[in-house]
């Protein structure tokens, strides 16, 4: 007789089956939304806690109460091969000139293994904090990477296509314009070729060599 313990028990995501998506709140000249769109080989920072408060009670040192302080939100780091699109790097610097918003609204999808986007990361009021370019080293043939570090106000989680005022339209399959076929060239190692096409620009692969091309909006 089966366990009936397996039967409800959904397998977990893998982690190179993912998109991400910024949209600017006030795109400035010569970038439009989205200002980036998948083309991430590494994304780190999906992350919120809690500062406990802590009350001790009178004449009794063997408890401590703790209380609810204010949440707290991780730095969303985001990795990719360096292409000439330079967008993100156009973006970091209309965020230190006056005059326009310089956030952006933000969506992290994850599929399951069957190429089904399921669940979603909803960052707001993405800012640009730091831009790295590639570790330059002549003795080796590895791609170019570069960083953008994000910090941004809240993050919530909930199933893909439901709501949340981003553009978001996945339910029946993948939407903003992305290709199931972009989590296959992502590889969480990360071991990537660079013959993958991306239309910003020449692009990068991963292992599982995808060939569909990166839209980039």
């Amino acid at each position: 007789m089966p366990n009936p313990a397996f039967e409800t028990i959904a397998p977990p995501f893998t982690t190179f089956r993912f998109e991400v998506v910024l949209d600017l709140a006030d795109p400035p000249p010569g970038l439009s939304n989205p200002v980036c769109n998948a083309a991430f080989a590494e994304c780190d920072g999906l992350e919120m806690s809690i500062e406990p408060k802590t009350i001790r009670e009178g004449g009794n040192n063997r408890i401590q109460t703790h209380r609810v302080g204010p949440v707290s939100y991780g730095q969303l780091t985001l990795r990719r091969g360096m292409t000439p699109n330079l967008d993100l790097w156009r973006w970091f610097l209309a965020a230190a000139t006056p005059g326009h918003d310089p956030t952006a609204s933000g969506a992290v999808t994850m599929w399951d293994a069957d190429g089904t986007p399921r669940i979603t990361f909803v960052l707001t009021e993405c800012l640009p904090v730091k831009m790295r370019g590639p570790s330059l080293n002549a003795s080796n043939g590895l791609v170019a990477i570069e960083e953008i570090q994000l910090v941004y106000a809240t993050l919530d989680i909930r199933p893909a296509g439901q709501g949340g005022g981003l553009g978001l339209d996945v339910g029946g399959g993948i939407g903003v314009g992305a290709d199931v076929s972009v989590s296959a060239g992502l590889s969480i190692g990360a071991s990537v070729t660079g013959n993958a096409g991306l239309s910003g620009g020449a692009g990068f692969s991963a292992s599982v060599g995808a060939s569909a091309g990166l839209s980039l909006g």
